[in-house]
This record gives structure tokens, C-alpha cells and sequence, in this order.
């Protein structure tokens, strides 16, 4: 399975930008035999190799990471950690097994995240308060609808919004309506992503800069980085969409790059123009609407263009360009704060499945893989590490269980119609998005 055609992006855009550096550890460069050996060090590589380091005490971990740790999509998301994922429609009372082990999965990642953040004091401005969902038009408001139809026949705890109470909420009356899911919590990710992998268990060794080039399978693994060759017994590969991109498994996931601006801190002033609120997250009920944020240390952040780049960050002519739309949609929203200055401008990659699932399987008897989490990878990655490392360890858990019952992805065809219909995919996203955009 060899990815020596794959090229991994090193740019240090994106919110590791608003925190102080964190110091690297080293590659790796001589060789090893494991019995453990993890690949991707993002919130499932990192839960995973957690786990597998408590359910093996005496065994030595070893975890690469292909860049430096929050340099993936992990430190480049917009720091939502779901308890409740939105399905869009209706609310089909055939798929309640379906939804309710999609909230099991999320449920299992947030209680691990939280445990952990507690028990190692990683500060990462982590706020279990709640995530909105708003529509800012007629076909975003019908989702509204939908969704909190949803949300009263499951029972789950939440506060509809009317325009007036968004606007009171939020500091902005450019949504119709929404609604507040109050289980759920908001993050500063490459702080947390930094703090996980600073507070790992003593046999876990992280090696950062150490892309896998290539793998044999056997009953003894044997792997390739620039500088080392590892023999591994059990190989987890938890590195998103990139382990598929050129490998023997069918393609079932491609690379769609988003983008984002984070404004510089604001005055106090401009906070009093603001809501009710000192911080919170807006997720939209539209697939190709902006995601905003109000952080902790008052910046705010708006997301709100995704394409397919070929698995690739945007160069810095893209972002540009793709920072018009973010000021535009910053502006709707809050144009008294319209003389604000953009300070941080970046891109990111999210996996993504042709029917919005993910992938959780074992490949071999001693090759595994998770990822693949569609934008919502915080909880639901989290969860993924958890469970693949069980199952890795030969344990029946419902966890295990939940993710091996998830719906397979859609094979996709080789390219060039892979690139054709990953970008028809990706345009689909923004079909009718109007002023959620």
C-alpha cells in the first residue's frame, strides 16, 4: 500500500496561529519492532493510542504523525465537540436504532474528551454550554422545523429561537429562527489537540514529521517513513482520508478542503454590540452554510467555503479569494462590527463519504482503520479511537459494536471521475444555501 505520490501539506495556518508554539518531538529515524503501532496523530490516533496504552501497560505505543501535531484537520476545525448530530429531513421513526447509536458514539467521545481535559488539566477553553443551530433562510428555516420536531420526539434537551431571541442571544437578526441543543461543547481545538498529545501515557512514544510512505501487510506488518522501517504486529491507521488516496482498498473517501478568517481580538465596546452570551458557536442547519464562533479570548471566527482541491490545502491566491466570501457573510451578520479586521486566514481538509457515513473495519487481521467523520470529528473521532482500540485488544464492548454498525461507505470510482464527482459532490453542498452562505 504505498502513498510515496502523496505529498503532506506542512503549512502552520489556523488556530494553532492564536496560542503559543508548542516545541515538537522529533522523527523518527532509526528502526523498530512494535507489537503497537498507530498511524495519525489527530483526536482518533491520539484517543487511540491512549487506550490501547491503558489496555497494555506493559507494551511500548508508537504513534506517528505525519506533520506536526495540530497541523491536520484535528488543530483546523472549528472546535465544535457534538453530542448530537443533525440529520437532515424529516424525522423518519424507522432509523431511531440509527440515530440513537450515532448519539451513543458522539455521547462516548464527549464524556472521554471531558474526563481527560479534567484528570491532565489541559487548558483548552473547553465549555460544555451548548451548540446553536440557525437558519438564516426559507429552506434552512424548514430544516429549523425538522430538526426541532426531531429533537422533542428524542427527548433531547433544547431551546427553539425565535428571530428576536437569536438576535438577544447572539448580537445578530440575520438568522429567521434556530434552535440551542444544550448538550454539547465548544473548544479551542489545537489547544486541545496540543494538550492530548503533551499528556499522553509514559509508553506511548510520539514521533511527529514521520509520514508513512508505505505499507506490506503480513503477519508481521512492515512500514516505511523517509527514515526508518517499523515492524509492527498490529497496525491502527487513524489518519483520516490520506491512508486510502493511493492504496490497494477501494477509494471510499476524498479530501474536501474548507476554509476560515478569525478576526483579531475585539474591544469591549464591540462586545456590547454583541448578544447576551460571552461565547458560542453557531453551526448551520444548511450543509453549506457558515459555521461562526464567538471564542473565550473574543475573537470571531466564520467558515464558509468548502471544495475539492485534490486532498490539498489552499495556496495563499486561494485563500485570498475565498477570504471575499468570508467578509461578506461576516458582514451580513454583523455589520456594525464591519470595520473589524480579518487576522487569521486558513484552510483545512475534512474526509468525506458519498453517503455522509464514516469507516471503522478491520482491513486484516492485524490491520485496522478508522476516519472519515464528514466535519464532525471531535466526539465522534474521539469515540473512534476508543473503540477501534478495543476491538484491536480483541474486546466486545456496545461501543465497538456501535461503530462496527455504522453504514459502509460508497465506494467511489478511480479518478478521473473520482475528481469529477467529488467536485459535483462538493458544489451539491451549496445547492439553494442563499443567506446561510
Amino acid at each position: 500500500m504505498s502513498q510515496l505520490s502523496l505529498k503532506f501539506d506542512h503549512e502552520t495556518k489556523g488556530w494553532a496561529d492564536l496560542i503559543p508554539r508548542r516545541n515538537p518531538q522529533s522523527n523518527l529515524t532509526s528502526n523498530i519492532d512494535t507489537r503497537w503501532l498507530v498511524i495519525g496523530a489527530g483526536f482518533t490516533g491520539l484517543s487511540c493510542a491512549r487506550r490501547l496504552a491503558e489496555l497494555n501497560p506493559s507494551d511500548k505505543i508508537i504513534l506517528l504523525e505525519a506533520r506536526e501535531i495540530g497541523q491536520s484537520a484535528s488543530g483546523r476545525n472549528s472546535g465544535y465537540a457534538v453530542a448530537h448530530s443533525h440529520f437532515s429531513g424529516r424525522y423518519q421513526k424507522d432509523q431511531l436504532g440509527h440515530y440513537e447509536r450515532i448519539d451513543r458514539i458522539n455521547q462516548a467521545g464527549l464524556e472521554s474528551l471531558s474526563a481527560v481535559i479534567t484528570k491532565n488539566h489541559i487548558n483548552c477553553d473547553f465549555k460544555e454550554s451548548g451548540i446553536y443551530h440557525m437558519a438564516a433562510d426559507e429552506s434552512s428555516s424548514l430544516e429549523c422545523d425538522y430538526f426541532v420536531d426531531y429533537l422533542e420526539k428524542r427527548e433531547i434537551k433544547h431551546e427553539p429561537l425565535s428571530q428576536e431571541k437569536s438576535h438577544l442571544k447572539l448580537g445578530t437578526n440575520w438568522y429567521q429562527k434556530g434552535v440551542k441543543v444544550m448538550n454539547g461543547a465548544l473548544v479551542q481545538p489545537a489547544q486541545l489537540v496540543f494538550g492530548l498529545a503533551d499528556k499522553l501515557p509514559k509508553n506511548v512514544e510520539l514521533y511527529e514529521n514521520s509520514p508513512v510512505i508505505d505499507i506490506r501487510k503480513g503477519k508481521i506488518n512492515t512500514l516505511r517513513t523517509p527514515e526508518s522501517t517499523i515492524r509492527a504486529e498490529n497496525v491502527i491507521m487513524a489518519c483520516n482520508y490520506e491512508p486510502l488516496a493511493s492504496g490497494q482498498q477501494k477509494q471510499r473517501v476524498v479530501g474536501v478542503t474548507l476554509s476560515g478568517s478569525i478576526t483579531r481580538v475585539l474591544t469591549q465596546d464591540e462586545i456590547e454590540t454583541l448578544g447576551t452570551e460571552t461565547s458560542w458557536g453557531v453551526l448551520s442547519l444548511h450543509s453549506g452554510g457558515a459555521t461562526v464562533r464567538l471564542t473565550d479570548d473574543k475573537r470571531i471566527s466564520i467558515r464558509n467555503t468548502a471544495e475539492y482541491n485534490n486532498h490539498r490545502l489552499l495556496n495563499k491566491g486561494q485563500l485570498k479569494a475565498r477570504q471575499k466570501i468570508h467578509r461578506q457573510s461576516f458582514d451580513n451578520r454583523f455589520p456594525d462590527l464591519s470595520h473589524v479586521p480579518f487576522e487569521h486566514l486558513y484552510s483545512g481538509v475534512e474526509g468525506v463519504t458519498a453517503n455522509k457515513t464514516n469507516i471503522f473495519k478491520r482491513l486484516s487481521s492485524n490491520l485496522y482503520f478508522a476516519g472519515c467523520y464528514n466535519g464532525s470529528g471531535i466526539t465522534k473521532g474521539t469515540a473512534f479511537g476508543l473503540a477501534i482500540a478495543e476491538l484491536a485488544s480483541g474486546n466486545d464492548l456496545e461501543l465497538v459494536s456501535d461503530c462496527l454498525g455504522i453504514e459502509e461507505a460508497k465506494w467511489l470510482p478511480p479518478r478521473p471521475l473520482l475528481d469529477l464527482g467529488a467536485w459535483y459532490i462538493t458544489k451539491q453542498r451549496f445547492s439553494g444555501v442563499g443567506k446561510d452562505r
